[in-house]
């Protein structure tokens, strides 16, 4: 089976995702709003699509600032519809913009996003899913594995015998934490 440890390294645009951010743990609420994002607007298409317009999300959505995506109204919708440097799905946009205001919900009971994410953790991949239907838009058993993965809640972004695997093992991700807890315990 092939995996995007073997297909990514040295592509042109799936490299630096790959080496630099996927399975990184990450606490800036911009960055972790952006993956959410575009983990929901490559659902049903390929993961290339979404980083060859990433720039044009950035700009598109205000640099993922939460509270200036939050106060999106109706013309910005029709803006963004209009918008070819992003992919123009209207479910996929509404879903940003109410998630957006689900974040700023949830810094009122847990201060950040991060702790949020830190306070429910660990749980299952279905416990969490559970959760984020819950609380989000369009976030799906997929898009929700694979954001947790991505931002290192979920083991399996990168295979142990690839080098990155490495660098994000003395970041002590949360599921290598848990993963240490639980062996610790046991």
């Amino acid at each position: 089976m092939t995996t995007y440890c073997d297909v990514a390294p040295d592509h042109p645009v799936h490299g630096p995702y790959h080496d630099k951010e996927y399975g990184f743990p990450i606490k800036d609420e911009s960055v972790l709003f952006e993956r959410l994002t575009l983990e929901i607007f490559q659902a049903g298409l390929s993961w290339l699509i979404v980083l060859k317009k990433r720039p044009g999300f950035k700009i598109a959505f205000e640099n993922f600032d939460v509270d200036q995506v939050a106060d999106f109204d109706d013309h910005d919708i029709a803006r963004l519809r209009e918008d070819s440097s992003i992919i123009r799905n209207r479910l996929k946009i509404e879903a940003t913009i109410y998630n957006a205001k689900a974040i700023q919900e949830i810094r009122r009971s847990h201060d950040s996003f991060a702790s949020w994410l830190a306070d429910h953790h660990p749980l299952t991949k279905n416990e969490w899913c559970k959760l984020f239907k819950k609380t989000f838009k369009f976030t799906g058993g997929e898009i929700v594995g694979e954001f947790l993965m991505s931002i290192g809640y979920l083991q399996g972004a990168h295979q142990e015998n690839c080098p990155i695997f490495k660098k994000i093992a003395a970041k002590k991700p949360a599921w290598m934490k848990a993963q240490a807890k639980t062996t610790k315990a046991a």
